[in-house]
């Protein structure tokens, strides 16, 4: 097998590559820093061995060597193995001495570089590391020499020297000897500077200052320091805003394939989003009937309209019956396939569509559902004197979650839930829904909160993703 040297990226999830999380969805082992985006490790396929080894300064360490050690040791028992790093494998990364490693041991390996941060961060700080007339070159410097040796092995009167832009990853605490001896060395101590804190994360903060007072920000790390002209532009360029949800933890459950899209409405408010699926949608094999025979089909999801239609492989089937759907969303998705349904309840639960059928009396009608789901429209139905079949389209199952994305969830400011079978799939990985504020998408999600004994801190007017992303940034808003 292949050991990968993946690179994360920065921190934001949309800049990981698709070569990155097509490795992640198919490894057997990951071993990951602590600095890559959460929703990473919620690619990672069920089963997979995810491991922490990742350094904090000052903090817990996990030595350089016992990391190498289970790189190779995985590498050669022949797992397909991964070692996702932030921002790049190859800068600043000790990536090169890991591919030495596996190069020795005798095992195959590829490197996938990622978005490194000196680059990123400041793009989001509205910074050009190189811009025309202001500076043709950049230097990338570790910030993390020790202060206590002997002797540096950092060149400063060639860095201060240097006619480009410098840019400083990590080493916040070492600053004032930055600026020190950037001075000493000739470096003009009026130049201008910036700080880019937990860039291109919601929570991003830009301190702009200048070489000589770098020393004085109360800079908070993870963070890149960038040094030269092109800083100044900070003021003209900077584009990223945080929005309403800035800086707000939010952890979705919706199942994987159902994920992304809530995700992205979330990041693009600026939500902290940790992606935690909790459940997977399953089909099932299944005949499907001939429609003309009834005179009402009832969907009552989305998903039973994805796995209807693909079944069908085209909306002329459905044509015949009345057309009954539980709530918005699952209109909204029969909607983008040309449907228009003519039965829409206002609320999204099972009693809502038995009230809404009201004098109707089909003959016959057909309930494509999940395999599990409750009887309250089939029973609606044979109350009103009609003859009802029921067809199993999918299965609800859990998905298996990996520690790290369970605490992440767990951390996050508001724990949301767009099903009764996410709220429980979740309790019975978790073992607790306590911690974050909890969001339900509906009254029957609702009503799974309160069964395990929890009241949801929102609950969404509109049954819908949508529905649920404006309650979000209502909560948000100014009291």
């Amino acid at each position: 097998m292949t050991a990968y040297l993946v690179g994360a990226g920065p921190g934001d999830p949309g800049l990981l590559t698709a070569r990155a999380l097509e490795l992640i969805a198919r490894a057997d082992v990951i071993l990951h820093d602590r600095l890559i985006p959460a929703a990473a490790l919620a690619h990672a396929r069920a089963g997979a061995e995810i491991v922490d080894v990742g350094k904090v300064g000052g903090g817990e360490q996990v030595p350089q060597r016992e990391t190498t050690r289970l790189l190779v040791e995985h590498a050669r028992a022949g797992r397909t193995v991964v070692r996702l790093k932030g921002g790049d494998p190859f800068v600043f990364g000790r990536g090169g001495e890991e591919a030495q490693a596996l190069r020795a041991a005798g095992c195959d390996y590829e490197v996938v570089p990622g978005v490194t941060a000196g680059v990123a961060a400041a793009a989001y700080a509205g910074i050009p590391v190189t811009q025309r007339g202001m500076a043709s070159a950049v230097a990338f410097v570790t910030g993390h020499e020790d202060p206590e040796k002997p002797e540096t092995a950092i060149d400063w009167a060639a860095l201060a020297a240097f006619p480009g832009t410098l840019v400083f990853y990590m080493g916040v605490r070492q600053l004032p000897r930055v600026a020190e001896q950037l001075a000493a060395h000739g470096r003009d101590p009026a130049e201008p500077a910036a700080i880019v804190e937990r860039g291109t994360l919601p929570e991003q903060r830009v301190l702009a200052t200048t070489l000589a007072a770098l020393g004085e920000q109360d800079a908070r790390a993870p963070a890149v320091t960038i040094v030269g002209p092109v800083a100044a532009l900070h003021d003209e360029l900077a584009w990223f805003a945080g929005g309403p949800l800035a800086g707000v933890g939010v952890a979705v459950t919706r199942a994987r394939a159902q994920a992304s899209g809530l995700a992205a409405r979330l990041r693009a408010l600026g939500a902290r989003v940790v992606e935690a699926p909790t459940i997977r949608i399953e089909p099932l094999a299944f005949e499907l009937p001939d429609l003309g025979r009834y005179d009402l089909l009832v969907l009552t999801s989305p998903n039973a309209v994805e796995a209807l239609l693909l079944r069908a492989h085209d909306a002329r089937a459905l044509a015949g019956p009345k057309i009954a759907v539980i709530g918005p969303g699952t209109a909204d998705a029969l909607l983008a396939r040309g449907i228009r349904p003519d039965i829409v309840p206002e609320r999204a639960i099972g009693a809502s569509l038995a009230q809404a059928l009201g004098t109707l009396r089909p003959g016959r009608a057909l309930v494509a559902r999940a395999e599990q789901a409750s009887e309250v429209v089939p029973d609606a139905l044979r109350a009103a004197g009609a003859e009802v079949d029921v067809l199993a389209l999918y299965r609800t199952v859990a998905e298996p979650m990996p520690e790290a994305v369970r605490l992440a969830a767990l951390g996050a400011d508001w724990l949301t839930f767009a099903s009764a079978s996410a709220v429980r799939f979740f309790h019975a990985a978790a073992g607790t829904l306590d911690g974050p504020r909890l969001a339900s998408i509906g009254p029957v999600t609702s009503a799974a909160l309160h069964d395990l004994g929890y009241e949801p801190d929102l609950e969404a007017r509109d049954h819908t993703p949508e529905g649920l992303v404006a309650a979000l940034v209502s909560a948000a808003g100014p009291d």
